[in-house]
């Protein structure tokens, strides 16, 4: 079960970078939504993966963990509200540069750049 979990982290995170990468806005944004996802497993993780834990007093010998869950649940909200910023500031941007590009400026097609160099 901990090499499937560590896979799936590994997968979103490689996934995410992959995907900040890119030069357009939304797989910017989608990028930064799955690199979150990542490290909310992250810190869910770090309270140990156990299946006979119980969350309700009394009712077992060993318990959950409840500070890594209190963490992803903040992780969630602010990373709701940081997605939430990115999208409006993209819509922004789309609006005053006429395009959705990260740096703002269009690039060059690749017949443009063939001509320029005969």
């Amino acid at each position: 079960m901990e090499t499937l979990f560590a896979l799936c982290i590994g997968f979103l995170t490689s996934c995410g970078v992959f995907l900040m990468l890119r030069g357009r806005t939304f797989p910017v944004v989608m990028g930064l939504t799955m690199l979150s996802y990542a490290v909310n497993l992250f810190i869910f993780s770090s309270g140990r993966l156990n299946l006979k834990g119980a969350v309700v007093l009394g009712t077992s010998d060993s318990y959950a963990d409840p500070l890594p869950q209190a963490l992803v649940l903040t992780a969630i909200v602010i990373g709701f509200a940081m997605t939430a910023f990115l999208v409006i500031l993209a819509i922004r941007a789309r609006a005053d540069l006429g395009n959705d590009h990260v740096d703002g400026s269009m690039p060059e097609p690749r017949h443009a750049k063939k001509e320029r160099q005969k």
